[in-house]
């Protein structure tokens, strides 16, 4: 273990590295617009028609479309950190990993902390028959982008630890009012209680919980004006939460869920307020072949 940190400590100071990171920043802008607006738009008409089953096996939840849609609409996400993974960095995403596998089946098992509940489909290959295996890249990424996103609306008081602390967890709670609605109504997961939407208050309680090991863990791995540098040069670096907005709000509002269509605007104009829904289609692939 120790010869692979130090390996890895080697490459990411090497020029390979800056290599890799501009080709991954060139490769998200030449399809920014396709990431971050095509692909959730077809992922909600992809999901909302499986659940009204409209769209037959193989293709209805299909989990490996699923994992990779996912995986595509973090890429901008990726993209941005990955400049930013020294070994404690990384050190804090591994640990973030198995917390959130270790937590989910705990709850997947006793209902505790999110409440009793139980997968509707499987989101990709399942741990222990139990948990998707990929948990991570569904996890931990929202409230990544609800760190980052503060950081940007607090600027200089996200200095102060308790308040960064707070507002990202404010943050993280209007993605999941957001998101566990959404996903009920399309089958992903049921709840035994449904106070909101289908969800409990307590799902809620273990997302702040959940949400402030996360938060504690990036303060610990990552140099926050790393962070911000980042963000100011790296204009697609919140694109994943601009997914989020589109394929969330969209389901919400298709079932009519008011309130968790209003949240997800809410966040929309947090985006637009630090300049994030700005996209210059000019400068995309399908900008270039329209102006053709």
């Amino acid at each position: 273990m120790a010869e692979w940190c130090e390996r890895w400590t080697t490459w990411v100071s090497s020029a390979d590295r800056q290599t890799a990171t501009a080709r991954l920043d060139a490769l998200v802008r030449e399809h920014r617009f396709t990431i971050a607006v095509v692909f959730p738009l077809v992922g909600a008409l992809t999901l909302l028609a499986s659940s009204e089953g409209v769209l037959p096996p193989p293709f209805a939840y299909n989990p490996l479309f699923v994992l990779f849609g996912t995986m595509v609409m973090r890429l901008p996400l990726a993209a941005g950190v990955f400049p930013l993974l020294d070994r404690r960095a990384t050190a804090a995403l591994v640990a973030l990993t198995a917390y959130s596998y270790g937590i989910e089946l705990v709850g997947v098992r006793t209902g505790w902390p999110y409440g009793e509940f139980s997968y509707g489909v499987e989101l990709g290959p399942m741990l222990f028959g139990e948990v998707p295996l990929g948990l991570p890249v569904f996890f931990f990424p929202l409230v990544l982008n609800a760190y980052l996103l503060v950081l940007l609306l607090l600027g200089r008081r996200a200095e102060s630890a308790l308040p960064r602390l707070l507002a990202t967890l404010a943050v993280v709670l209007l993605v999941d009012l957001v998101l566990d609605p959404g996903a009920v109504a399309i089958g992903f997961w049921e709840y035994d209680v449904g106070q909101f939407y289908g969800v409990p208050w307590s799902n809620y309680e273990g997302w702040v919980l959940s949400g402030t090991v996360a938060v504690l863990l990036f303060d610990w791995g990552f140099d926050r004006g790393g962070l911000r540098r980042r963000l100011e040069t790296c204009e697609f670096m919140l694109d994943d939460l601009v997914s989020f907005v589109v394929l969330w709000g969209g389901i919400n509002l298709f079932y009519a869920n008011w309130v968790p269509v209003g949240l997800a605007a809410l966040l929309g104009a947090g985006l637009l307020w630090t300049d994030r829904f700005d996209f210059d289609l000019s400068e995309t692939r399908v900008g270039r072949a329209v102006w053709r």
